[in-house]
């Protein structure tokens, strides 16, 4: 696999989790840019600890980071692994429209295709991206598709790798060099939702609903409604139908 400059893979056949690997792997001192791979995960977990369907096939890769940025803009880096699953998503030539749900899912059609998980602790952070190649799941209380499914180009899990570490090293160091605002208007440019009504679950089980009218420059969900904003930066989004 070529991979760009300044990587270092770690790769399995088959791993428990490889967010839980990567974090390991940054606690002992692991590089920036470790990048663990397995072509299948027995214990994949997606947000708020929910089992990742992870057969083999498809692709699943965590990326060790040690960006030197405030802890509070970090949470910005699922939106830039967002964008390189695009630009990957992009470069197969799917036959549909590539968007983005807040805060970290990456949808074709609107059916999920990608599931972003960012996981940290002191001085390092962990980019986990898994991408539906050959399979996805049935039976979700979502939809969701593949690659294949969606006519894409044909590329094996190695090329489908390089392609998303070289756009994912792009995005992050523009995000690095020139903040969050480039990212920021990439991701709106393709934002699923924006302008419609949503419902939001919230990390205490309330659940909030406006309209979707922005992302601030935070990253935070703004809502709207009767005049009044409101800003989340953390929670579940729902269409209304």
């Amino acid at each position: 696999m070529n991979l760009p400059a300044g990587f270092h893979r770690v790769a399995f056949e088959e791993i428990g989790s490889t967010n839980t690997e990567a974090l390991r792997l940054a606690e002992t001192g692991a590089p920036e840019l470790t990048l663990v791979t397995a072509r299948r995960q027995l214990a994949g977990r997606g947000r708020r600890g929910r089992a990742f369907d992870s057969p083999t096939g498809n692709l699943f890769a965590s990326i060790v980071l040690r960006p030197d940025r405030p802890y509070a803009v970090v949470s910005q880096l699922s939106f830039v692994a967002a964008l390189a699953v695009g630009d990957l998503l992009d470069r197969l030539a799917l036959d549909g429209a590539v968007g983005f749900k807040w805060p970290n899912d990456v949808q074709v059609d609107g059916a999920k295709i990608s599931g972003i998980l960012l996981e940290g602790g002191v001085g390092h952070l962990v980019a986990g991206i898994g991408v539906n190649l050959l399979h996805h799941p049935g039976g979700t209380p979502y939809p969701a598709t593949s690659v294949l499914a969606k006519g894409g180009k044909a590329a094996d899990l190695e090329e489908a790798t390089a392609i998303l570490a070289e756009a994912f090293l792009e995005r992050y160091r523009c995000w690095l060099a020139d903040g969050f605002e480039p990212a920021r208007e990439a991701w709106l440019a393709r934002a699923v939702g924006i302008g419609r009504e949503v419902r939001v679950a919230l990390g205490d089980g309330r659940i909030d609903a406006g309209v979707f009218s922005a992302l601030d420059e935070t990253g935070a969900l703004v809502l709207t409604r009767d005049g009044a904003v409101r800003k989340i930066n953390a929670g579940e989004v729902f269409f209304a139908a």
